[in-house]
């Protein structure tokens, strides 16, 4: 009695470590919060991260089978059970062999179709960059041709320029050596 007397003279403790008060969650959001509060407390421990659950595989075949059924009559009452748990171990087996051969050939057409698409994209691609260098030489073509014509334009200008001057020289010299006699214009 003297040690429930103790034990009623102590103050109560809060649920939980640390002195945090016991706290229910009602909801599901509640239980989160909860759930990070109590991961924030201390920062730098390390939260737990469960690891992925591994994919279930059938258990290996035997290699030496001890207990072989026989096709004899008279077979006891406890060797049905034992062929049906065979048969079901050989039915998941089958299942599981069936479910991943699907899933490699639909992983094996999503990896086709991707390097398909990959293909026509870089002839999509390929087209239309030769499609861009026709276009640009063409242009270029076209502004030498251009420049050329400018140029030629300006070569015969100022050859026909440099030759209309010629021609004016020869005419006043022309004019200078057949100057009319001034008896014919009647003066002098």
């Amino acid at each position: 009695m003297a040690a429930n007397e103790q034990k009623d003279n102590k103050p109560p403790k809060a649920g939980g470590k640390g002195g945090q008060p016991l706290v229910i969650a009602k909801t599901l959001a509640e239980a989160q919060r909860l759930k990070l509060d109590r991961l924030m407390r201390n920062p730098d421990k390390p939260a737990p991260i469960p690891d992925r659950h591994k994919q279930w595989t059938p258990r290996a075949p035997p290699e030496f089978v001890r207990d072989v059924m026989g096709s004899s009559a008279g077979a006891g009452s406890g060797e049905f059970h034992v062929y049906r748990h065979l048969r079901r171990r050989e039915y998941q087996r089958q299942d599981y062999l069936d479910k991943t051969s699907a899933r490699y050939n639909k992983e094996q057409a999503y990896l086709d179709k991707v390097e398909q698409n990959r293909v026509d994209a870089e002839e999509r691609t390929a087209k239309r960059r030769k499609k861009r260098e026709k276009l640009k030489l063409k242009k270029l073509t076209a502004k030498k041709a251009k420049q050329d014509s400018k140029d030629d334009q300006e070569e015969a200008k100022s050859s026909s320029s440099s030759s209309e001057e010629e021609e004016q020289e020869d005419e006043k010299e022309a004019e200078d050596d057949a100057e009319v006699p001034s008896f014919i214009m009647g003066k002098k």
